[in-house]
């Protein structure tokens, strides 16, 4: 009974992951309150891992025609120097740019942020600050393209991109507010948003591999992480193109409603 209850739980803890990575409403938030509020304890090391890396293979396949045309006109650029091919080149640039701040700040206070704002309090306070940011962004329609970007875009939607490593502040959140503030229309917000968390995401893999091989659940919970992995790639595969149609529409509003409605229970009941 205690092996099928885990399997129910992983399964369920992968798909409430993969449905809360792509949209703002922070997918870390929302597992601390699963584990608060449910007693869903997340046993072992490798859960997080695993479930972040089933939502990059979703970005994956979701952006793969704009990753393909990224490396072949970059590529094509260094080579030739094509003047059609620079913007493609200078988006990987700004992608590199933009990776930086969150990758310095990870290093050097990612066990602070850890050990000091993980509490169920504090995400209760940064879903509220998400949802005040999504609606200031709400209606804002902006007219930069991929082409039109800069290092300055870059190294702001970097920083509010290393802002989200704050449990309950939401990384697409804050990154697509950053954009949309900076003037991108919203495909590209949303392009930028995602590409960006590809190469974190490779790099927190990279850097967790270790913590796999000395899972000591690893054994006992290889069934359950597998299929927590499957329930979260197919649930981000999904929640990710059911938000870039709500970016279409415009419909920021009911995600800024949402934080300020579980950001203020989750202050509440805590």
């Amino acid at each position: 009974m205690e092996n099928l209850f885990d399997l129910i739980k992983y399964i369920f803890l992968g798909l409430f992951q993969g449905i809360t990575e792509p949209i703002p409403v922070s997918s870390s938030g929302h597992l601390e309150i699963a584990e608060h509020f449910f007693g869903l304890e997340i046993q072992g090391m490798s859960f997080a891992l695993l479930a972040n890396t089933a939502s990059l293979l979703a970005v994956l396949l979701i952006y793969k025609d704009d990753i393909k045309r990224l490396i072949v006109n970059g590529l094509a650029y260094l080579k030739s120097k094509d003047p059609e091919a620079k913007s493609d080149f200078m988006f990987i640039i700004y992608l590199i740019v933009g990776t930086i701040p969150a990758g310095v700040i990870g290093i050097l206070f990612g066990d602070f942020i850890e050990d000091n704002l993980a509490s169920i309090k504090t995400v209760g306070i940064t879903l509220l600050v998400t949802g005040l940011a999504l609606w200031i962004i709400r209606n804002m329609r902006g007219r930069k393209s991929d082409g039109e970007l800069s290092y300055r875009d870059a190294i702001i939607v970097g920083l509010a991109q290393a802002v989200a490593l704050i449990p309950g502040i939401s990384r697409s959140g804050a990154t697509i507010v950053a954009a949309m503030g900076l003037g991108m229309k919203q495909e590209t917000a949303l392009r930028y948003s995602f590409l960006l968390y590809i190469p974190v995401s490779v790099g927190g893999m990279i850097l967790g591999f270790s913590d796999i091989v000395k899972d000591p659940y690893l054994k006992e919970l290889a069934l359950p992480y597998v299929l927590a992995f499957f329930a979260s790639l197919i649930a981000s595969y999904f929640s990710l193109k059911w938000f870039m149609n709500i970016m279409a529409r415009g419909n920021l509003k009911y995600f800024a409603i949402y934080c300020f409605i579980v950001g203020a229970l989750v202050i509440f009941f805590s």
